[in-house]
């Protein structure tokens, strides 16, 4: 039989080795002769006894050895982990989901994030008949836009891709460049029709536009479009004419090759250098 005890006091366990429960050792209680100002805490931990008493006749008194008095942690109810819960969206909430969407979040985090606000409410019969009308709108579907986009527009606008060109043969910057760029810092683009250049050409080798800044647009899903932050480096494989090597470039004041940009790189900070 496991005889569970249940005490109203925190105490101290290491190793889950069995420990007398000692109020004043735990505690520290100071003793003074004086009325005591310590206020108690209201919490419980949960023990067991690894020795259990004997069983003893009725009438008699048990036999309570040293032993007896060792128990074993179980749990402390202060630090139990919360518990999922399911609510439905009632309107679009950033970094979570769309209206009708159904979310599983920790208990505490739905109850002050979302259902406090009144952003979502409880996956009852009526809520989950919601979300089904909402999923099954097509034109509404059309317009909202998935946590996953969401991330990946975030992430690219804060991306600043290193667009590695040569030092001495010359070149026009093509959509498969900033492709390759890109797949070098570990983005997939499936298809160069994704990728729409500045109005004006990019040519060189030219060393005016060594550590320059342009943008270009990333269209996701055929709907929506990010600006991508790319920087011009000249390279060769000849090492002795190779430009110096210049660290943490990305926190250099950008330069931009179109005058135009300038007010565009307010909006794309190079958080991620790639």
């Amino acid at each position: 039989m496991l005889d569970s005890v249940r005490v109203t006091f925190r105490c101290i366990f290491l190793k889950n080795k069995p420990f007398t429960l000692c109020k004043d050792k735990f505690l520290n209680i100071p003793q003074s002769p004086g009325p005591s100002t310590h206020v108690p805490s209201r919490t419980t931990i949960i023990v067991k006894r690894p020795f259990p008493p004997g069983l003893y006749k009725e009438g008699n008194k048990p036999r309570m050895r040293k032993r007896t008095f060792y128990y074993d942690f179980v749990e402390d109810t202060d630090i139990r982990p919360d518990p999922l819960i399911d609510v439905v969206l009632a309107t679009y909430v950033q970094g979570v989901g769309n209206a009708g969407d159904l979310v599983s979040m920790k208990l505490s985090a739905a109850y002050n994030k979302l259902l406090v606000p009144g952003l979502a409410d409880y996956a009852s019969p009526e809520m989950i008949e919601y979300s089904n009308k909402v999923k099954a709108d097509e034109k509404l579907q059309d317009k909202q836009i998935s946590v996953s986009v969401e991330r990946t527009l975030k992430y690219l606008q804060e991306t600043c891709l290193s667009v590695v060109m040569n030092q001495f043969n010359e070149w026009t910057i093509e959509p498969w460049h900033i492709r390759a760029s890109a797949r070098k810092a570990g983005i997939h683009i499936l298809s160069d029709d994704c990728i729409e250049l500045p109005s004006k050409p990019v040519k060189g080798p030219d060393m005016a536009l060594e550590g320059k800044n342009f943008f270009v647009n990333i269209t996701i899903n055929k709907k929506f479009k990010v600006k991508v932050r790319c920087v011009i480096h000249h390279w060769t494989a000849n090492a002795s004419a190779r430009l110096p090597f210049v660290p943490e470039w990305w926190l250099a004041p950008p330069e931009m090759i179109f005058p135009e940009d300038e007010h565009v790189n307010q909006d794309n900070s190079p958080l991620n250098p790639s």
